[in-house]
């Protein structure tokens, strides 16, 4: 029996960088098109693509490396856009933990990490720089890696530079500690893949309930795009509805990680083929996808125009570093102005 009902999975509890999903919602955009859309969240953030790949749920929001991951594990899924795009990620440690830019002083230490795939990646980077997984604890924080630090439970863990970062910052803050004793080991740089394309944060779906009602999915698209149209063009407003619809958003950190989130919100939601091909060459690389493996997204349920791939994308890692570095100092809401092919 078909239903105007869509499930929705959440990649953890709601977080600013939720808005558009949330905001959908509270503005009556998934009304306007037609469907009911009941917003989840896990209770553990491992679970979310098993849960979507068993049918369990519709849809949901995945990083790319999880949603590659989770195909090449036989669970049917597919993902249909961006939400962020390649938020830097690394290796967030404390100056005083006696780790510096050189990941060799990982030695001896406790290093966290969220789930499976944050392991595999550092192990995996031990053979680059004389070192074996042998060499450092890994420690399985979930999604708490800033409270383990904070509570000395590991020396360091792997994290967003919009989220850990910023908590980190704001927890040294209160301590009377420079922000900057926070630093990051940018995993896409020891790694040497040009792109933080990895943890790109995804609409995913069940193949079975995309193949089935198209159209559901497609008004689902139109209403988290008008979202992310309003995000963008007033993000002060925006921030203001989100926190009224989810008062739990309202304090000064979530404001804080909204602001280093909005220059990686994806303008148009399209999937980046570039991205998907890098990444699916370094889950090869990782040992997580089969040399036959092919990369699992489409951009047929987007029904506007997409904008061209950037012409310059590791000028524009370098620039944005710099944009979320002036952000961290000052605030606001900016967003890097990307040349893209003709």
């Amino acid at each position: 029996m078909s239903t105007d009902k869509v499930t929705f999975l959440t990649n953890w509890h709601a977080t600013p960088y939720h808005a558009p999903l949330y905001l959908a919602q509270a503005k009556g955009y998934f009304k306007e098109e037609g469907i009911k859309v009941a917003l989840l969240e896990p209770n553990d953030p491992s679970d979310v693509t098993e849960i979507i790949g068993t049918g369990k749920v519709d849809l949901g929001f995945k990083a790319m490396i999880h949603t590659l991951a989770a195909k090449a594990r036989n669970f049917p899924v597919q993902s249909i856009g961006s939400l962020l795009d390649e938020p830097f990620t690394g290796v967030v440690y404390l100056k005083d933990s006696g780790i510096t830019t050189d990941f060799r002083t990982l030695k001896g230490k406790r290093i966290g990490y969220v789930g499976e795939f944050g392991k595999i990646q550092i192990d995996e980077l031990t053979s680059h720089y004389g070192m074996t997984p042998d060499d450092y604890t890994a420690v399985r924080c979930g999604m708490n890696v800033s409270k383990a630090i904070i509570k000395g439970e590991i020396d360091a863990g792997i994290g967003l530079e919009n989220v850990q970062m910023v908590e980190l910052e704001e927890w040294l803050s209160a301590q009377g500690r420079p922000k900057d004793d926070v630093q990051m080991l940018r995993i896409d740089e020891l790694a040497e893949l040009g792109c933080c394309c990895f943890c790109t944060i995804l609409y995913i779906g069940n193949e079975k309930f995309l193949a089935e009602n198209p159209e559901k999915v497609r008004s689902f698209l139109r209403a988290v795009k008008k979202a992310t149209d309003f995000v963008l063009a007033e993000p002060e407003k925006a921030w203001a509805e989100y926190v009224d619809f989810k008062p739990v958003m309202g304090t000064a950190l979530n404001r804080k990680i909204f602001e280093r989130s909005f220059a990686y919100f994806s303008k148009d939601l399209k999937n980046v083929k570039r991205d998907w091909e890098k990444v699916t060459k370094y889950g090869k690389r990782l040992g997580v996808l089969d040399e036959s493996f092919e990369p699992n997204y489409t951009n047929s349920y987007l029904e506007w125009t997409l904008s061209g791939e950037s012409s310059d994308p590791t000028g524009d890692q370098k620039r944005i570093a710099q944009l979320q570095k002036d952000v961290a100092a000052s605030g606001g809401f900016h967003r890097l102005q990307a040349e893209v092919k003709a």
